[in-house]
C-alpha cells in the first residue's frame, strides 16, 4: 500500500537530514586544530515478509525467492576518522603534533569522565604557574610532571617528549620533565565532548600510557600542529548526493501521496 512507501520515504528524510548535520559540523570544523571528521552509518530497517523463501508454493514447488519489503532505513551512528591530519608549521615553541597513533592527556573537571580528556589539538601555551594548557576557551591543563621556568630559554621538546631548557647559570640544558601519550584499542568509541577534547567510554576500551614512539604510539613534532582532517572536497560531494537523495524521497512521497488521492476518488464513486 502506498502508506507503506510514505512511512519508508519518510525514515528516508529523517536519516539524511542526521546526515546533513554530519556534513555541516565537518565542514563547519575545516579549520579546526585536530579536529577529526565524522560520517554517519546507515542501516535498513525491519521488513515485512510475504513469503518465504524455499518453502512450497501452491503449485507444490518450491519457491526460490521470497517476498519481503523493507521499512526504510536509520542513521545506526556516526564514526569518527581519525586518519592523519596536514601538518602545519608554525614559529611557536608549545605548538606540538603527534605524527601517528596517540592523544594528549588533559585535565578536565571532577565531573567529566574522572576528570580525565584526550586531545589531538596541540596548540597549548603557558599559565601563569608555568604549566602546558591548552590554548583553548577552557584551557585544561595537560598531564604532566613538569613545569617551565619563567627564566627558562631555549625550551626544546623532542620526538620522544623529553621537555629540556636551558636555565640561569647552565652551560647544558636542563631536562624538565616527560610528555607521554594516551592510546585506544578503539579511538572511533571515544565520546567527542567539544572544546577538542574526547572522553574514555565502554567502547573505547582502557587507556593505554607509553612514551612517544613506544608501544605503537607516535612521535611527537614541535614548532607543529595537526590540521583538520576534513576533505572539503569529500564533504561536498556528500553534500550533493545526501541533497539528491532527499529530492528523491521527497518525490517517492509526492507519488504515494497522489496514489493515495487517486484511491480515495475510486472510493469516492
Amino acid at each position: 500500500m502506498s502508506y507503506i512507501a510514505l512511512n519508508t520515504a519518510a525514515t528516508g528524510l529523517s536519516a539524511l537530514s542526521t546526515s546533513l548535520d554530519v556534513t555541516a559540523n565537518n565542514l563547519a570544523n575545516a579549520n579546526t586544530t585536530g579536529f577529526k571528521s565524522s560520517r554517519v552509518n546507515f542501516e535498513d530497517l525491519f521488513y515485512q515478509e510475504f513469503a518465504q523463501p524455499g518453502l512450497p508454493g501452491g503449485d507444490g514447488i518450491q519457491r526460490a525467492t521470497g517476498l519481503y519489503v523493507g521499512l526504510g532505513t536509520q542513521a545506526a551512528g556516526t564514526q569518527l576518522n581519525f586518519s592523519q591530519g596536514a601538518t602545519e608549521t608554525t614559529n611557536q615553541p608549545y605548538d606540538l603534533l603527534i605524527e601517528g597513533d596517540g592523544f594528549f592527556e588533559v585535565e578536565l573537571p571532577d565531573d567529566i569522565s574522572g576528570g580525565q580528556g584526550y586531545t589531538r589539538a596541540g596548540n597549548f601555551t603557558l599559565n601563569a604557574d608555568g604549566e602546558l594548557v591548552m590554548a583553548n576557551s577552557p584551557g585544561f591543563r595537560v598531564r604532566a610532571d613538569f613545569t617551565i621556568p619563567p627564566e627558562a630559554t631555549g625550551v626544546s621538546i623532542g620526538t620522544d617528549g623529553r621537555v629540556t631548557a636551558t636555565l640561569p647559570g647552565a652551560t647544558q640544558p636542563t631536562e624538565l620533565g616527560q610528555l607521554e601519550l594516551t592510546r585506544f584499542v578503539n579511538p572511533a568509541g571515544l565520546e567527542s565532548r567539544g572544546n577538542n577534547i574526547y572522553t574514555q567510554t565502554e567502547a573505547s576500551g582502557d587507556p593505554v600510557e607509553s612514551l612517544p614512539g613506544e608501544e605503537g604510539a607516535g612521535f611527537i613534532r614541535q614548532f607543529a600542529l595537526e590540521a583538520s582532517n576534513v576533505d572539503p572536497v569529500t564533504e561536498l560531494v556528500t553534500l550533493i548526493k545526501t541533497q539528491r537523495v532527499f529530492e528523491m524521497n521527497s518525490q517517492v512521497i509526492q507519488a504515494a501521496n497522489e496514489t493515495l488521492k487517486n484511491i480515495s476518488n475510486i472510493r469516492a464513486f
